[in-house]
């Protein structure tokens, strides 16, 4: 017996013919594809926003040494200073004289009688237009430093100026001494602040050892009585 269908026609289950199926693909593809440009416009979008991050962070990185480097541009600065002033200090020391020994020393080794008019003295050697001052640029001196004096003073004898070279020589670090005139002025009977009158006018120079780094004094914490202090 053949089957009759007795569902009228338009309220039929319609039959899958195969005929739709390619464009059910098409638009699965055009959604894959969607998907992959939006997963890529996702990553770019990440990564530039990670390229931000990190350039904000050189930036704040560059900034942080740069103040660094501000603060220690200081510390630099007084670095130099403080070697140039080592080196001021260094230059002072190896042209230091102990000139308030001379001084004593001279009041001792001067004859009865006798007296200094003028007295030129230089730490650099060189006694001609005045007293040199201790360099103090910065710059230690080239080679060893010879301090000489010049003495020019009045003695009533010719026999005590040989007196007074002689001590001379005997005084502490003196290397050389060299005697440039002696001789009694003619014509001028009174002794005078520039002039000797009657007595004998002496022109002494005076060289002494250059100046020895490793000498210090000793140091007292008490006034010697020579120069007025206590016992």
């Amino acid at each position: 017996m053949k089957a009759v269908n007795l569902i009228p026609a338009d309220q039929r289950r319609a039959k899958a013919s195969g005929e739709g199926a390619g464009s059910g693909y098409i638009v699965l593809g055009v959604l894959g594809v969607l998907l992959v440009m939006a997963l890529a416009y996702v990553m770019t979008a990440n990564g530039v926003n990670d390229n931000k991050t990190k350039a904000a962070q050189a930036k704040r990185d560059a900034d942080a040494l740069e103040a660094r480097a501000s603060q220690l541009d200081s510390f630099t600065n007084f670095a130099a200073i403080k070697q140039q002033r080592l080196e001021a200090v260094k230059a002072a020391a190896e042209t230091r004289f102990d000139w308030e020994r001379l001084m004593r020393e001279l009041s001792r080794v001067m004859p009865a009688g006798s007296w200094l008019q003028t007295t030129d003295a230089s730490v650099a050697g060189d006694t001609e237009g005045g007293t040199t001052a201790p360099a103090t640029s910065g710059v230690a001196p080239i080679g060893p430093v010879s301090p000489t004096a010049t003495f020019v003073g009045c003695t009533p004898r010719q026999s005590e100026v040989a007196k007074i070279l002689v001590r001379l020589r005997a005084m502490h670090r003196v290397a050389d001494v060299e005697l440039n005139e002696s001789l009694r002025e003619d014509g001028v009977a009174e002794v005078t602040v520039d002039s000797c009158g009657p007595l004998y006018k002496f022109d002494v120079t005076v060289t002494f050892a250059p100046t020895d780094t490793s000498e210090a004094p000793s140091g007292s914490k008490s006034v010697p009585a020579s120069l007025g202090g206590g016992s």
